[in-house]
């Protein structure tokens, strides 16, 4: 057998891989923490908190990825983090309330609602598995749910070895 007669069956398949890693948002991730701000360790106080804003270097949090949170268990009232949010706005490219995790659940879910899913309208389309990023689960079926009303089958897995999830009816 020559070189010539091997045939990529998976690149001749028309399959559409879509690999999450590709999505991946570069960028730092910071949460703030509103503990070191309380009061006795317990509650937050409005003058401390307007003079902290007032007084501190937003500028480090310029390009990242924020996430707005208090790690301890304390009484903060909602319109602390707004205010916090509202001094974070002008220097930081997406801001959210909650821990690492949260954040980047809540990053994956801007960016596949932003999803352009023109190139996939009509595909075949393989959702790659195995990522060495912390793409979160909900990420996963965020996508499907993004992909499912423009493709014509979505799969999970790699293009030799998938796990069929949906295919459009015929019309």
């Amino acid at each position: 057998m020559n070189d010539q007669s091997l045939i990529n069956k998976v690149a001749a398949s028309g399959i559409i891989t879509l690999d999450l890693e590709d999505l991946y948002p570069q960028g730092e991730r910071i949460v703030f923490d509103l503990a070191p701000l309380l009061w006795q360790g317990i509650a937050l106080k409005e003058s401390d908190l307007r003079t902290f804003v007032k007084e501190h270097d937003w500028s480090r949090y310029a390009n990242a990825y924020v996430a707005v949170h208090c790690s301890v268990d304390a009484i903060i009232p909602t319109w602390a983090y707004m205010l916090v949010a509202t001094h974070l706005q002008p220097v930081a490219a997406f801001i959210t309330q909650g821990d690492a995790e949260q954040l980047e659940r809540a990053i994956f879910t801007r960016f596949i609602h932003d999803l352009d899913t023109a190139p996939y309208s009509g595909g075949r389309v393989v959702v790659k598995g195995c990522s060495a990023l912390p793409v979160p689960l909900n990420a996963y079926v965020e996508l499907g749910t993004r992909l499912l009303p423009v493709v014509k089958s979505l799969m999970f897995g790699e293009p030799c070895s998938t796990v069929p999830l949906y295919k459009a009816p015929k019309q």
